[in-house]
């Protein structure tokens, strides 16, 4: 479970699928986690010496920051948790403190780990609810086989039900079913673990707990085809090694792990001497340690903070990069300016990407059998209008499009149901007629993000 070796023209191509423009960055981010596996490659006394090369990420809000570190996560297999910089506080101050980070993305790790060894087990685990469901359809059947006659014949009718089973004959057909269910450690607890430094003495308590509280059993009617995924799950979980999971998690996380922090420009400038900003200097002290490479105490393990890789950003309109402290502004040497979006973008970002929201509109609606087409002059004018609204109102970037599009296909939305195996074309005078009244009335338009 290693990060994937996609070359750097690899990555940036990848992300060119998903994201439009930002060349700059995304190339940035493509050397930043090639340099990840070429240092596996390396002997264990040099690799340890070579530590990432942190980002700082420059640019205005919805122009893609956050989208390319997350993407990038997705296709390399790495654990990505992304924080805001001003929701946390210094240790000391009533908040969240930045070590609670790192748990956080060990907790990412191990759900990762576990969802990859069921995978593993899978096979085996429904080869044993398969017997356990032949075992609720034939109870009064010994499970043994013996060379006697009785249980021959046992075997034989056990043998037919086995391929009717496969066959999906007895789907529909009632069974009860035991399944176990540990009872809930009492209330409280995730109380505790929510203040600051307590996270960790929260979740070793509610294992503690949990660890001590019995298994209740509860038996249940459901369908075989229900019992099958129920039975399916706890098997799968019986067959994992929790340790292993532990142990896979903390080795991911130290050395794939990648934490966004947002917002880093609202922690940086003057100190301020009263209110919610009183301790950002201080954030910014206890991110230093962490960020240089420390070890964090988790639930599950120490967890050395040396080769994860940080990914700062901000807007920064109002505090410069140099406004951060020295020491820290030193751990994130490479910086990106990310370009504001335009109606060129826009247009590119409805029609061009995997997951462009034409796309999306297109799929959503046709679930209800409307067959939704856009012409090109339709994106165009939808562009001009997300820029228009962008430049006269607050710039959100391509979050704008959202919105635009919401009050666009509000109508058709709203009757889709109505329509019945119709096709809808939106040409330009559609999206004229739905936005010019929104764009040049004020008032309606400071409603639409």
């Amino acid at each position: 479970m290693t990060s994937s070796p996609y070359t750097p023209r690899e990555i940036v191509e990848l992300l060119d699928k998903y994201i439009i423009g930002q060349e700059e960055a995304k190339k940035t981010m493509a050397i930043a986690l090639r340099n990840r596996y070429r240092r596996k490659q390396l002997d264990p006394e040099i690799a340890e010496e070579i530590s990432p090369k942190n980002i700082i990420m420059i640019g205005p809000t919805g122009v893609g920051k956050t989208e390319i570190a997350r993407r990038l996560a997705l296709l390399l297999y790495s654990p990505f948790l992304k924080v805001e910089a001003s929701k946390y506080t210094e240790v000391g101050y009533m908040g969240r403190d930045v070590e609670s980070i790192i748990r956080d993305l060990v907790e990412i790790a191990v759900r990762m780990v576990k969802k990859e060894l069921l995978k593993q087990v899978r096979e085996k685990a429904a080869k044993n609810v398969e017997e356990l469901l032949l075992d609720l359809l034939l109870p009064e059947l010994p499970k043994k086989r013996e060379e006697t006659e009785e249980e021959e014949t046992s075997s034989n009718t056990r043998k037919r039900f086995r391929d009717m089973l496969r066959e999906g004959k007895f789907e529909k057909r009632v069974v009860e079913v035991e399944t176990t269910q540990k009872a809930a450690p009492p209330p409280g607890i995730d109380i505790i673990g929510a203040q600051g430094g307590f996270d960790e003495i929260g979740g070793q308590l509610s294992d503690f707990f949990s660890g001590m509280l019995p298994e209740k059993k509860k038996r249940k009617k459901m369908t075989v085809k229900q019992a099958r995924q129920v039975l399916l799950e706890e098997e799968a979980q019986k067959l994992i090694d929790e340790e292993k999971v532990k142990e896979e998690a903390v080795k991911l996380t130290e050395n794939s792990g990648i934490v966004f922090i947002d917002e880093i420009d609202k922690i940086a400038g003057a100190e301020a001497r009263q209110g919610p900003d009183v301790s950002r200097s201080g954030v910014q002290r206890d991110l230093l340690p962490m960020v240089e490479g420390t070890t964090v105490h988790t639930k599950h393990g120490l967890v050395r903070t040396n080769h994860i890789l940080f990914v700062a950003a901000g807007a920064f309109h109002k505090a410069k990069p140099s406004d951060l402290l020295p020491e820290l502004q030193g751990r994130f040497p490479l910086r990106v300016t990310l370009n504001s979006l335009d109606k060129h973008d826009f247009f590119r970002i409805l029609k061009e990407p995997e997951n462009a929201l034409i796309k999306q509109y297109k799929a959503l609606l046709g679930t209800e059998g409307l067959n939704l087409q856009f012409r090109d002059s339709a994106l165009k004018q939808i562009a001009y209008f997300a820029g228009l609204l962008n430049e006269r109102d607050e710039n959100i970037g391509a979050r704008r499009l959202h919105s635009v599009m919401e009050k666009l296909l509000e109508e058709i939305s709203f009757s889709a149901t109505e329509y019945k195996k119709k096709k809808i074309v939106i040409d330009d005078k559609y999206v004229l007629d739905k936005l010019s009244r929104v764009v040049k009335d004020e008032d309606i338009s400071k409603f639409i993000l």
